[in-house]
């Protein structure tokens, strides 16, 4: 690491000369404004480079082996209004970049393109941000799969303006949640707020992957678990595919959902199956509360009502109870 880059890093202000650099320019003026370049010492030639380049050492005109220190003053002055101008012009274009570039990007993306027709995109942040690029030009419809149980109350309630903000301007939105969200109350207040606004959304108790589809022109899916890693997909015909044969059908087998605390009684029922498989494979509470998306004081409640139903006291009664009834082929509850 230089010297510029240490002070540059050492404080809050920005360093423009490096230490070697303003080392030479004082020993210049202490050598009566003049100094040369001294061979065999590396730092002396990068700092002299330095100083040429920033124009506080000009070549004498009569002894070009010679160089003369000019004013700073002087040079700021000048040197800062180029700079000013210049940070102004890359303001400027940066501005202008996504209106500059959407025909080409059209054309890139376009059916009848080889390429272009995949895009892998990492980083959440990255992934969000492109999400939000993607729907600056106006939004007529999104179809979402969210599956993973309730959102972070904060989340919600940070996209909450935005979201009623879209659905104002007159887009179409259907999201499918996990049946767990029905026992978040956070989501049940945010699903309430927006379903009276337009926003449809349905509940789904089986596994199923993430999805995002913008105005059937973009669909983004998930390649890492954990969303590190995303697919944005630009092929009308798989988007076609993923928009009619994934998220319709999951739809058409969905139940609607408006953030109404009363939950419907198969939702009730197919929960508490899985409960039940996971209490007979030896799971243990926090891990079964984590795989459903529900908090442990709700899979508690489920228990409880659960012991009621078989008339049981204890976990471990239930347990036997709950394996005899799988074994003999009884329903579950």
């Amino acid at each position: 690491m230089n010297g510029r880059e240490q002070n540059g890093t050492a404080g809050s202000t920005l360093q423009i000369l490096s230490t070697d650099a303003r080392k030479l320019y004082l020993a210049a003026l202490d050598n009566g404004g003049k100094t040369t370049r001294r061979g065999g010492r590396t730092n002396d030639s990068q700092a002299l480079d330095e100083l040429l380049s920033i124009g506080l050492l000009v070549p004498d005109v009569d002894e070009p082996e010679v160089f003369i220190a000019i004013d700073p003053t002087q040079l700021s002055a000048s040197l800062s209004l180029t700079w000013q101008r210049q940070a102004l012009d890359f303001l400027s274009r940066a501005v202008s970049l996504p209106a500059e570039f959407s025909e080409l990007a059209e054309k890139f993306h376009s059916p009848g393109q080889s390429g272009g027709q995949i895009e892998y995109v990492r980083g959440k942040a990255l992934i969000n941000q492109r999400v939000r690029q993607s729907t600056t030009g106006g939004l007529g419809e999104a179809l979402a799969m969210q599956p993973g149980g309730p959102r972070p109350p904060d989340v919600l309630a940070a996209n909450l303006g935005s979201d009623l903000e879209v659905l104002r301007r007159g887009a179409t939105m259907r999201t499918i949640y996990h049946a767990s969200t029905r026992y978040h109350q956070p989501t049940r207040d945010y699903v309430t707020t927006l379903a009276a606004a337009g926003w449809q959304f349905r509940t789904l108790d089986e596994p199923y992957t993430r999805l995002i589809i913008i105005d059937r022109r973009i669909a983004v899916i998930p390649v890492a678990d954990d969303m590190s890693l995303a697919a944005f997909i630009y092929d009308q015909s798989v988007i076609e595919y993923l928009a009619e044969e994934v998220f319709e059908r999951n739809w058409g087998r969905a139940l609607e959902f408006d953030g109404n605390p009363a939950v419907p009684r198969q939702v009730v029922s197919r929960l508490r199956h899985t409960i039940v498989e996971l209490l007979l494979a030896g799971t243990n509470h926090r891990v079964i509360a984590r795989r459903l998306g529900i908090s442990e004081r709700t899979l508690a409640r489920h228990i409880a009502e659960m012991r009621e139903d078989y008339n049981v006291d204890s976990l471990f009664q239930l347990g036997y109870v709950l394996g005899r009834a799988n074994h003999d082929g009884d329903p579950q509850p």
